[in-house]
Parts: structure tokens; C-alpha cells; sequence
């Protein structure tokens, strides 16, 4: 028997975790699954602080195997498990078809990679999103779904994690829709594989798209990330994910003469240890997986009503913004100046479940590609403050700077005229445990000029309050 990590760093000495180590590690991988080669204990995984397994099978419920499995970690792409599932949950109730055009918002296609690439106002069919969330982990696909099924994506974010606890999944909070990296959304490696079991169960009918291995759009050949389809025996999906604070994770469904099993390795240390990790734990508890089906283990947790959880909000003037078409969707403000503007109405797609507690998403610095062959993408990170000088006009909260600033861009671009010269100025404030971010634009000369920018801006559909200068 050999160690997989300790015979390729002696065949490869490349750097570990390098694009070069990543190519050589599945290579190995792939060579060892066909020739026979056994592995001794699960790979290096185990040794990080963000380690955690579990196995479950799937037929009984019982754990076979667990390590660390009720530890929050980051999901990272895991996330999109959830988003799929209330896709699902919204096709089979009829409100989704597989051809219904989902549109992408300028915010939607304005994530980072790994993505397809849209501009904003194109749309892609139900079906194709579920393929490049599924093969090419896309998140600008992920977001324009969450965006379509919740109104926004902060409203679907409160929606996951509802789905979340009705279905069981005690240590998960979700804050968006892609994984992308945000420190409050956590799960657990048990309330992955509860969710795995899930989307089998509940959804027989879709489930076969998890073994997708890539498919064709606009002409474009797009590849799957999950290695382990057809190179290990029973394997059907799920889902691969990584993010640099989450580390390399995974879950993957087995079916094999009617044994059943999910398991779920989080926190590997690199793509082809996660791997080696799964195809072992795989190897191991497969033969004591129970071939007598329990039936549906989740039938009574499908569909029931849950309660709303209850989240900090902003005081009702910080609260964030409604805004046109199908962007992020918030809520109104009050004036405080003499003069009172009408809130602009909230927008919602017609899947849209809307829930009246909407959850500000947390700051988010650096997003990582869900695929360890490219090199981390770190996002331009927004300064906090522009000049504060003179009378202020506030368009609303957003839960980060770059939000902020991202929707003050749009406002200046949109509605132009008095608008487009002023500065833009974003004030950071802690509300209970969250963060929020003041989007403002600053430097107007007189509260006439402000009353003048908030028309402007009202006739577009922003929300809009005056603020007088600080004496």
C-alpha cells in the first residue's frame, strides 16, 4: 500500500498547491484508481484546522464514518447544492420550467470566477443554469437564479438557510447564493451530506444532472470540476468546492448494487488530496453500507412550513435600497429632510418567494475560483470614504463597501446630470452583529441641489433622502 501524497511529492517535488501540483496530483489520482493502487489513512486533509468528514448511508441514515462533522467550516461552492435545490423545489411546484429564461442582472454578471461570462440583460434557460452551476460551478448563474427564485439575492440567502433548517441542518447559515467568501455563511460537513441525501430523495427527477460531466452552450465545450465522476465505481455527483479559507471541498453521492451512500470531505489541503481523501473513505465504508432501503428518510422534512429566523436590521433610514429591474431588492427609507420622496416599489421575478426580513450580506474582500488548475482572483477592494464635504444625499445600506460603491457608480451613470459630478462617499456602521455600508453621494453645495439630486435620482427609480452638513 502507498501514501498517494508522499509518493508523488518524492515523483513530483513541484510546489504543493500549485496550478503544477494540482495537474500532477489528479494525473496520479487517476493513474492509482486504474491500476489498483491502494492508499494507506486518508490524505493530508485530515491534518488541516479546516478538516472535517463525514460518510452517511444513505439507505438508513446511519453514520459510518465522521470526523470533526458537526465543526463549522466555509462551503465555499457546496452552497450551490442549496441554491439547486430551491430551483428544483420551484420547477417541481410548476413555477420554473427547464426553458424559462432566468435574466442576468448587472450584478449577477459582475460576480467573479468561475463563471460563463454574460452581460447584463442576457438571460440563460433554467436547464442550462443548472448544468454550468453543477459542471462549471458558475456563480454569476448561481446569483441570477437566486436573484430570480428570491427577488434578490439577500432575500434568497434568508431563504436557503430557512430551507436549511427545515430540512435539519442545525449549523448552517447561508449569506449568498454562489459560496463566494463571506465570513458569517458557514455549514457543517453533517448538514452537507443531510442535504446531498436531500436532493436525492426529494428530487428523483433532476438528481441526474449532478452526474453531468460537461455539456455544450453557444457553442462553447464546458467542462465539469468533480475528477472522481466515471474514475471511481459509483460514483454519481455531487459537487466540488474551494475557496483559500474553506480549502478543497466535496461531496459525492455513491450508488453501487444498491448500497448508498453520501460523504462529504471538507478542508483538503488540495484538489487531488480531497480526491485521494474521497476515493478512500469511499473504498473503506462502501462494503458496510446496508442494501435495504429505509424508504424516503426525509419525506416528512419536504415542503413543511418554517419560521422566518429572525436577523439584526438596520434602523428603517439605513435600511438598504429598493432598486429597478431585477437587482438587489431592499427596503425603503425615511426622509429626514423637510421634504419627503416616495420610495420606488421593490422589484421581484415571478418564481420569487418573497419573505419581509431581508439579511444585509457581509462584506466580501476576495472571492477564489471553485477550481484549483486557475490561480485565486482577488476583487478590487473599494476604499470606504470619498469626500464627506457640504449637504449629502443617501441611496440607501448595502452590506458591503463595494456594493455601495457599485450602486453609486450605476446611480451617477444612469441618471447623470446633476448626479454624475458629485463625490462618492460610502460610511461604514455596525448594526447589532452586522455590518452595513451608507451608499451617499457628497460635496453638494446647498440643500436646494440636494432636494434637485434626489428628484433625479427618484425618476429613476432610486431612493433618495437629504443630509444636512454636520455643524
Amino acid at each position: 500500500m502507498l501514501q498517494y501524497e508522499q509518493v508523488l511529492i518524492v515523483l513530483y517535488p513541484a510546489r504543493q498547491g500549485s496550478r503544477l501540483y494540482t495537474k500532477l496530483s489528479h494525473a496520479f489520482l487517476a493513474l492509482a484508481l486504474a491500476s489498483g493502487i491502494g492508499f494507506i489513512e486518508a490524505p493530508k486533509a485530515e491534518a488541516s484546522s479546516k478538516a472535517s468528514a463525514i460518510v452517511v448511508d444513505a439507505n438508513t441514515g446511519k453514520t459510518l464514518y465522521s470526523s470533526n462533522a458537526d465543526a463549522q467550516r466555509f462551503p465555499a461552492s457546496l452552497t450551490k447544492m442549496m441554491t439547486l435545490y430551491m430551483l428544483f423545489e420551484a420547477m417541481e411546484a410548476g413555477r420554473v420550467s427547464k426553458s424559462t429564461p432566468i435574466p442576468v442582472s448587472a450584478y449577477a454578471a459582475g460576480q467573479p470566477p468561475t463563471k460563463i461570462g454574460f452581460k447584463p440583460g442576457q438571460t440563460i434557460s433554467a436547464e442550462a443554469a443548472i448544468l454550468s452551476v453543477i459542471t462549471k460551478s458558475a456563480n454569476d448563474s448561481a446569483t441570477a437564479i437566486g436573484e430570480y427564485l428570491g427577488g434578490s439575492e439577500q432575500r434568497f440567502a434568508q431563504m436557503m438557510t430557512n430551507k436549511a433548517r427545515q430540512l435539519g441542518m442545525r449549523n448552517t447559515t447561508f449569506r449568498n447564493a454562489s459560496g463566494l467568501p463571506n465570513p458569517q455563511q458557514r455549514s457543517s460537513a453533517r448538514d452537507l451530506a443531510l442535504l446531498g441525501i436531500a436532493l436525492r430523495e426529494h428530487f428523483p427527477q433532476y438528481y441526474d444532472y449532478f452526474s453531468t460531466r460537461a455539456f455544450n452552450y453557444r457553442g462553447r465545450r464546458i467542462a465539469g470540476h468533480n475528477r472522481l465522476l466515471g474514475k471511481v465505481r459509483g460514483v454519481d455527483g455531487i459537487k466540488t468546492g474551494y475557496t483559500r479559507d474553506s480549502g478543497f471541498n466535496l461531496v459525492s453521492s455513491v450508488n453501487v448494487d444498491g448500497k448508498k451512500m453520501v460523504a462529504v470531505v471538507m478542508g483538503g489541503t488540495s484538489g487531488g488530496a480531497r480526491d485521494a481523501q474521497m476515493a478512500k473513505l469511499i473504498e473503506q465504508y462502501l462494503p458496510g453500507a446496508s442494501r435495504r432501503d429505509g424508504g424516503n428518510l426525509l419525506a416528512s422534512r419536504k415542503n413543511s412550513k418554517v419560521q422566518v429566523a429572525a436577523v439584526d436590521l438596520p434602523d428603517e433610514e439605513d435600511a438598504p435600497m429598493p432598486v429597478q429591474r431585477d437587482e438587489v431588492v431592499a427596503q425603503t427609507n425615511n426622509v429626514v429632510t423637510a421634504t419627503a420622496y416616495a420610495s420606488a416599489p421593490a422589484q421581484s421575478s415571478p418564481a420569487a418567494q418573497i419573505l419581509r426580513v431581508p439579511t444585509p450580506t457581509a462584506r466580501v474582500d476576495t472571492a477564489e475560483e471553485d477550481v484549483a488548475e486557475v490561480d485565486p482572483v482577488t476583487t478590487a477592494s473599494a476604499p470606504e470614504k470619498g469626500s464627506a464635504s457640504g449637504w449629502m444625499v443617501q441611496i440607501g445600506s448595502m452590506g458591503s463597501a463595494d456594493e455601495a460603491k457599485a450602486i453609486l457608480s450605476r446611480a451617477a451613470s444612469e441618471v447623470g446630470g446633476p448626479v454624475a459630478s458629485l463625490s462618492i462617499y460610502t460610511e461604514k456602521f455596525q448594526k447589532g452583529s452586522a455590518t452595513y455600508y451608507r451608499a451617499r453621494f457628497a460635496g453638494i453645495a446647498s440643500a436646494k441641489a440636494a432636494n434637485s439630486a434626489c428628484v433625479a435620482l427618484k425618476r429613476q427609480n432610486f431612493n433618495c433622502f437629504a443630509i444636512a452638513p454636520q455643524s
